[in-house]
């Protein structure tokens, strides 16, 4: 069983930058691929970036390479997610998730409860 806390949401203007973390609890972190996924008010939730249990492989939506970077700590049993040069259209829900595979953008087995981010023009 892996429990998962995500923090450092809030509200940024456009072009501004957030740093979200993720805590988790459990005998698997270490080896688990760690994702992080969104869901925008009407709208699917997405994924965003992914991670390797190494923390040596990662990957990305489209929508954020370039501007977003997924790391994690395995030492404190974190994942990050740092998002700079935000958008209103990141506006959403943030959740972390233990992915069932590298390169998964689907199967998960465990999310956490989410943290705001709100973007503004």
């Amino acid at each position: 069983q892996v429990q998962l806390v995500e923090s450092g949401g809030g509200s940024v203007q456009a072009g501004g930058s957030l740093r979200l973390s993720c805590a988790a609890s459990g005998r698997t972190f270490n080896t688990a691929t760690m994702g992080w996924f969104r869901q925008a008010p009407g709208k699917e939730r997405e994924f965003v970036a992914g991670i390797n249990w190494r923390g040596s492989r990662t990957y990305y939506a489209d929508s954020v390479k370039g501007r977003f970077t997924i790391s994690r700590d395995n030492a404190k049993n974190t994942v990050y997610l740092q998002m700079n040069s935000l958008k209103p259209e990141d506006t959403a829900v943030y959740y972390c998730a233990v992915m069932r595979y590298y390169g998964a953008t689907r199967d998960y087995d465990y999310w956490g409860q989410g943290t705001q981010v709100t973007v503004s023009s």
